[in-house]
């Protein structure tokens, strides 16, 4: 036991568990490295002699800030949630703390000027860029840490990627509605300057010829922009078309869940008149009515991922590669069977 007269210290941990002082540092700084039996033994040789590691002398020692940077390109999207939890659960682990920065929160600046103080190793050890559509010269400096992009990707950066299989998406999108007897089906897209746009755009393109699908022509898609407001808003273009398609694929949720707002609101019913699927399965496409089909992806595992991939990365370890997780088809009550012409 530790001397009362003193705080407890790591040795005093290392003693108490059976193990040396290296042991103890690798199952507080770094866990998964360590048995669970070894695990366990300093966690309650830590409870038991109250030790507390000094974080600050730590990362001094480490030339650490102790924290990363997680840059969001709409911290209010809901998208996000699960992510950065996914990145925080891995960080925590490691004893660092996560700086999430909206990297819309100032408009009219030029990134350079808001980001630029934040993409210094003073400020933070990684740094996990969720915004693909920032541009790559903005990490093309001095000092920048380490870098890991994630869900979305910037053409140019040199860094290696974390991503949902947003083309596999689109295509299973596709093959579900044209499986349901649909032959005119509208794509409601996101910016055409965004990577996901693009990707899932691809997929539901070869998802529509792999069922024998004409390729759809200018009048089968309408530009989004990702939000709820756009996807009501979409309801009313759609319903002045000529040729009014049986289902929409959105490519994300929030689109998707207020177009059909619009529709609903217009006194169409979904999915009898028309069917609905979105992109991403944020926690709310659960308690739509009805409940919204979407393309599911497991994104506190990306966040997961990404954090990890980071960690190695700072530690001088890990590879420029890409890795890529699988996505899957979630059918709810938003789309059915084509109606009758």
């Amino acid at each position: 036991m530790s001397d009362q007269s003193r705080p407890p210290r790591i040795h005093d941990v290392a003693k108490l568990a059976g193990v040396s002082v290296a042991t103890v540092s690798r199952a507080i700084s770094n866990p998964s490295i360590v048995s669970e039996t070894t695990r366990k033994a300093v966690e309650a040789a830590i409870a038991q002699t109250g030790y507390t590691l000094n974080f600050t002398a730590r990362n001094l020692r480490q030339q650490q800030v102790g924290g990363v940077l997680a840059l969001v390109p709409k911290l209010s999207n809901p998208f996000f949630s699960q992510i950065l939890s996914g990145i925080s659960e891995v960080l925590r682990d490691h004893h660092l703390s996560l700086l999430v920065l909206d990297t819309t929160a100032v408009p009219d600046q030029p990134a350079m000027t808001v980001l630029g103080p934040y993409l210094n190793r003073s400020r933070s050890d990684g740094v996990i860029v969720l915004d693909g559509r920032l541009d790559a010269g903005l990490f093309d400096r001095p000092g920048c840490p380490p870098l890991v992009q994630a869900c979305e990707w910037i053409e140019g950066l040199d860094a290696p990627r974390v991503l949902a299989d947003n083309a596999t998406g689109g295509r299973l999108a596709a093959q579900h509605l044209a499986d349901l007897g649909h032959r005119r089906i509208l794509h409601l897209t996101g910016p055409q300057d965004s990577s996901l746009t693009r990707s899932r755009r691809q997929g539901f393109l070869q998802g529509l010829a792999d069922a024998g699908l004409p390729a759809p022509g200018p009048q089968d898609s309408i530009t989004g922009d990702f939000t709820a407001g756009f996807g009501r808003d979409a309801a009313q273009q759609l319903l002045t078309l000529p040729d009014r398609p049986t289902a929409v694929f959105c490519d994300n949720d929030e689109m998707a869940i207020g177009l059909m707002n619009g529709l609903i609101g217009a006194g169409l019913r979904v999915p009898q008149d028309i069917s609905v699927m979105g992109f991403d399965n944020i926690e709310m496409a659960a308690f739509c009515i009805p409940g919204l089909t979407t393309i599911r992806q497991y994104r506190a595992r990306l966040g997961r991922r990404a954090a990890e991939l980071l960690l190695a990365r700072m530690a001088g370890r890990g590879s420029t590669d890409s890795i890529t997780l699988g996505v899957d088809l979630l059918v709810r009550g938003s789309t059915g069977p084509a109606p009758a012409r």
